[in-house]
Protein backbone atom coordinates (compact mmCIF):
# COMPACT_ATOMS: atom_id res chain seq x y z
CA UNK A 1 0.00 0.00 0.00
CA UNK A 2 1.48 3.28 -0.79
CA UNK A 3 2.55 5.57 2.17
CA UNK A 4 1.45 8.83 0.69
CA UNK A 5 -1.49 9.86 -1.58
CA UNK A 6 -0.94 10.00 -4.92
CA UNK A 7 -1.02 13.10 -7.15
CA UNK A 8 -1.27 13.03 -11.09
CA UNK A 9 0.55 16.22 -11.95
CA UNK A 10 -1.23 17.82 -15.81
CA UNK A 11 -2.36 20.32 -18.08
CA UNK A 12 -4.73 22.71 -16.71
CA UNK A 13 -6.61 24.85 -16.19
CA UNK A 14 -9.71 23.46 -15.02
CA UNK A 15 -11.68 21.54 -18.25
CA UNK A 16 -8.71 19.91 -20.35
CA UNK A 17 -9.01 16.43 -21.41
CA UNK A 18 -5.70 15.83 -19.26
CA UNK A 19 -7.59 16.66 -15.99
CA UNK A 20 -10.95 14.23 -17.25
CA UNK A 21 -7.61 11.53 -18.41
CA UNK A 22 -6.44 11.59 -14.58
CA UNK A 23 -9.62 11.26 -12.80
CA UNK A 24 -10.52 8.44 -15.23
CA UNK A 25 -7.09 6.63 -14.84
CA UNK A 26 -7.42 7.28 -10.70
CA UNK A 27 -10.88 5.40 -11.54
CA UNK A 28 -9.62 2.49 -13.51
CA UNK A 29 -6.78 1.75 -11.16
CA UNK A 30 -9.50 2.04 -8.19
CA UNK A 31 -6.85 4.65 -6.13
CA UNK A 32 -7.63 7.53 -4.57
CA UNK A 33 -5.36 10.93 -5.26
CA UNK A 34 -5.05 14.38 -6.20
CA UNK A 35 -5.01 15.99 -9.66
CA UNK A 36 -3.10 19.14 -9.77
CA UNK A 37 -3.19 21.59 -12.71
CA UNK A 38 -0.30 23.56 -14.39
CA UNK A 39 0.05 25.99 -17.09
CA UNK A 40 1.96 23.21 -19.66
CA UNK A 41 3.08 20.22 -18.86
CA UNK A 42 6.93 21.37 -18.30
CA UNK A 43 5.77 23.25 -15.70
CA UNK A 44 3.89 20.18 -14.19
CA UNK A 45 7.53 18.14 -14.23
CA UNK A 46 9.31 20.87 -12.96
CA UNK A 47 7.01 20.13 -9.56
CA UNK A 48 7.59 16.92 -9.42
CA UNK A 49 10.92 16.60 -8.19
CA UNK A 50 11.94 13.03 -6.77
CA UNK A 51 8.56 12.25 -5.08
CA UNK A 52 7.44 8.97 -4.58
CA UNK A 53 4.06 9.29 -5.13
CA UNK A 54 3.88 11.93 -8.06
CA UNK A 55 2.73 11.12 -11.04
CA UNK A 56 2.84 13.24 -14.57
CA UNK A 57 -0.02 12.55 -16.99
CA UNK A 58 0.47 14.12 -21.11
CA UNK A 59 -1.55 13.67 -24.28
CA UNK A 60 0.33 11.80 -26.70
CA UNK A 61 -0.67 14.98 -29.39
CA UNK A 62 1.45 17.17 -27.10
CA UNK A 63 3.82 18.90 -29.14
CA UNK A 64 6.77 18.85 -27.09
CA UNK A 65 6.03 15.37 -25.00
CA UNK A 66 9.29 13.70 -26.71
CA UNK A 67 10.97 16.79 -25.18
CA UNK A 68 9.51 16.17 -21.42
CA UNK A 69 10.35 12.26 -21.87
CA UNK A 70 13.96 12.73 -23.44
CA UNK A 71 15.42 15.55 -21.09
CA UNK A 72 13.81 14.32 -17.97
CA UNK A 73 15.13 10.44 -18.67
CA UNK A 74 16.91 10.57 -15.14
CA UNK A 75 14.00 11.62 -13.74
CA UNK A 76 10.93 10.29 -15.07
CA UNK A 77 9.81 7.02 -16.81
CA UNK A 78 6.88 5.78 -18.94
CA UNK A 79 4.52 3.90 -16.36
CA UNK A 80 1.08 3.79 -18.05
CA UNK A 81 -0.36 4.56 -21.06
CA UNK A 82 -4.32 4.43 -22.21
CA UNK A 83 -6.74 5.29 -24.95
CA UNK A 84 -10.24 7.86 -24.08
CA UNK A 85 -11.94 9.94 -25.91
CA UNK A 86 -11.52 13.42 -25.66
CA UNK A 87 -14.44 15.81 -24.70
CA UNK A 88 -15.99 16.98 -27.67
CA UNK A 89 -13.62 19.18 -29.56
CA UNK A 90 -15.51 22.21 -31.02
CA UNK A 91 -14.83 25.76 -32.56
CA UNK A 92 -16.83 28.48 -30.48
CA UNK A 93 -16.79 31.93 -30.49
CA UNK A 94 -18.48 34.60 -28.67
CA UNK A 95 -21.29 34.90 -31.10
CA UNK A 96 -20.52 37.50 -33.52
CA UNK A 97 -20.13 36.82 -37.17
CA UNK A 98 -17.22 38.06 -38.46
CA UNK A 99 -14.38 35.32 -37.57
CA UNK A 100 -10.87 36.49 -38.16
CA UNK A 101 -8.43 35.09 -35.14
CA UNK A 102 -8.89 31.51 -33.00
CA UNK A 103 -7.25 31.02 -30.17
CA UNK A 104 -5.94 27.12 -29.99
CA UNK A 105 -3.41 24.93 -28.39
CA UNK A 106 -0.70 23.86 -30.44
CA UNK A 107 -2.13 20.30 -31.07
CA UNK A 108 -5.26 20.66 -32.85
CA UNK A 109 -4.69 23.63 -34.52
CA UNK A 110 -4.60 22.09 -38.21
CA UNK A 111 -8.46 21.48 -37.37
CA UNK A 112 -9.22 25.25 -38.62
CA UNK A 113 -7.68 26.40 -42.16
CA UNK A 114 -9.60 29.41 -42.54
CA UNK A 115 -8.43 31.81 -39.63
CA UNK A 116 -5.04 32.98 -37.79
CA UNK A 117 -4.39 31.13 -35.00
CA UNK A 118 -3.48 32.22 -31.77
CA UNK A 119 -1.57 29.52 -29.47
CA UNK A 120 -2.05 29.06 -25.53
CA UNK A 121 -0.92 26.30 -23.19
CA UNK A 122 -3.99 24.04 -23.47
CA UNK A 123 -8.09 23.93 -25.17
CA UNK A 124 -9.48 25.49 -21.58
CA UNK A 125 -7.41 28.21 -22.24
CA UNK A 126 -8.21 28.99 -25.04
CA UNK A 127 -12.08 29.03 -24.51
CA UNK A 128 -10.78 31.51 -21.72
CA UNK A 129 -8.70 33.69 -24.11
CA UNK A 130 -11.71 33.70 -26.78
CA UNK A 131 -14.69 34.58 -23.88
CA UNK A 132 -12.01 37.85 -22.66
CA UNK A 133 -11.50 39.14 -26.40
CA UNK A 134 -8.33 37.51 -27.10
CA UNK A 135 -9.15 35.65 -29.84
CA UNK A 136 -12.60 35.77 -32.35
CA UNK A 137 -13.14 31.91 -31.88
CA UNK A 138 -11.48 28.89 -30.52
CA UNK A 139 -10.71 25.26 -30.52
CA UNK A 140 -11.44 24.12 -27.68
CA UNK A 141 -13.25 21.38 -25.55
CA UNK A 142 -17.46 21.60 -25.24
CA UNK A 143 -17.13 21.44 -21.66
CA UNK A 144 -14.46 24.47 -22.01
CA UNK A 145 -16.89 26.30 -24.30
CA UNK A 146 -19.95 25.96 -22.04
CA UNK A 147 -17.81 27.35 -18.97
CA UNK A 148 -16.82 30.28 -20.45
CA UNK A 149 -20.67 30.90 -22.29
CA UNK A 150 -19.01 30.55 -25.79
CA UNK A 151 -21.07 30.01 -28.80
CA UNK A 152 -20.38 26.24 -30.41
CA UNK A 153 -19.94 26.66 -34.18
CA UNK A 154 -18.80 23.60 -35.00
CA UNK A 155 -18.64 20.12 -33.27
CA UNK A 156 -15.41 17.71 -34.13
CA UNK A 157 -16.99 15.24 -31.78
CA UNK A 158 -14.86 12.75 -29.42
CA UNK A 159 -11.22 12.31 -31.05
CA UNK A 160 -9.82 8.50 -29.51
CA UNK A 161 -6.78 9.69 -27.68
CA UNK A 162 -3.66 8.17 -26.28
CA UNK A 163 -2.56 9.84 -22.65
CA UNK A 164 0.45 8.44 -21.15
CA UNK A 165 1.34 8.41 -17.47
CA UNK A 166 5.40 9.05 -15.84
CA UNK A 167 6.61 8.63 -12.58
CA UNK A 168 10.26 9.25 -11.20
CA UNK A 169 12.26 6.66 -10.67
CA UNK A 170 11.76 6.45 -6.76
CA UNK A 171 8.20 5.90 -7.51
CA UNK A 172 6.83 2.36 -5.57
CA UNK A 173 3.57 2.23 -6.72
CA UNK A 174 1.37 -0.75 -6.46
CA UNK A 175 -1.15 -1.70 -9.13
CA UNK A 176 0.81 1.46 -11.64
CA UNK A 177 3.18 -0.34 -13.91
Amino acid sequence: MLENKLTIHTLGPSGTNCEKAASKWFLDKKLEGNVVLHPTLEAAVENIGDSDSDLLLGCAVYPDLHNIVFKNLPKLKLVDSFIMPTIDMVLASRGQQELNTFATHPAPASLVTHLEAVFVNSNAAAAAFCAEGGADACITTATAAENNKLTILKSFGPVPMCFTVHSTHNFQGQGVN
